[in-house]
């Protein structure tokens, strides 16, 4: 059955065509250039490439906090877990995009994606983010102050289902426009539903880390991680509620607007 794509609002509507050319154009590059996969170029690969530094040089545009914030990150022995500083961006541009209000953020660490939210949320908006360990959030707590967007984020440390759980008993569902969704990965079929019922129709859903380090090709068995995100990602393909792109940022990144 055909997808309503023309329901969703039209800045999403745009949004979404935009993404899909850009796939498109990387498919048609990557059968004419055998260096191209999937519209990424294989220089591509590893943080330290000179392409992805040439990617950053040119496009990142990096709030002084921020970049504070992510270079103090990266002196933490788990600083590798923070989210990619592009895809932060990429984030952040995609909630003003849709004029967003109200996001959740599941997997906080240091806050740096939060942080990046919150700059371009309207004064009244709001991220709710959760996470189990708040010894990480403290580090970039001051930055957000810093920031001037402290009361922008409203700090959650309990497990993500159970804050989920509330907003949903609550009656907060379908309220929210955006969720970015990085935490355990086993749980990430749980986070996905229970966003999609929070979400509002013309909303965004961002899953993060949906290659798993390419691992997601041919799963192990002992390997829960990869063996769920693969499960979702197969899951979202034939997923209608959703229209989606799959996105190389990072770690890999899908896109689920629900229709």
């Amino acid at each position: 059955s055909k997808m309503p794509f023309l329901s969703v609002p039209k800045e999403v509507a745009v949004g979404t065509a935009m993404l899909g050319v850009a796939f498109a154009t990387g498919m048609l590059a990557g059968k004419r250039y055998p260096s191209l996969v999937f519209g990424t170029p294989s220089g591509m690969k590893g943080k330290n490439s000179p392409l992805q530094q040439y990617i950053l040089d040119h496009s990142l545009r990096e709030h002084p906090t921020l970049k504070k914030l992510r270079l103090l990150t990266a002196e933490h022995p788990w600083g590798r877990m923070m989210v990619s500083c592009e895809q932060a961006q990429l984030m952040a541009n995609l909630v003003k995009l849709i004029k967003a209000k109200k996001v959740i953020e599941i997997g906080v660490f240091t806050g740096y994606n939060a942080l990046n939210m919150a700059l371009v949320l309207p004064d009244n908006g709001r991220v709710i983010a959760c996470d189990i360990n708040e010894d990480y959030a403290k580090i970039g707590r001051p930055l957000w102050k810093e920031a001037g967007v402290e009361h922008k984020i409203d700090l959650r440390i309990k497990p993500a289902i159970q804050t989920l759980d509330e907003l949903l008993a609550n009656g907060e569902a379908e309220t929210f426009d955006f969720a970015f969704i990085d935490a355990d990965k086993e749980s990430y079929n749980e986070y996905y539903e229970k966003c999609l019922r929070l979400i509002k129709k013309g909303g965004i859903i961002a899953i993060d880390n949906v290659f798993w380090n390419g691992k997601v090709l041919k799963p192990r068995k002992d390997d829960l991680a990869a063996q769920s995100i693969h499960r979702l990602n197969e899951k979202l393909l034939r997923d209608a509620r959703v229209n989606i792109s799959m996105l190389p940022v990072g770690d890999g990144v899908t896109l689920a607007f629900k229709l």
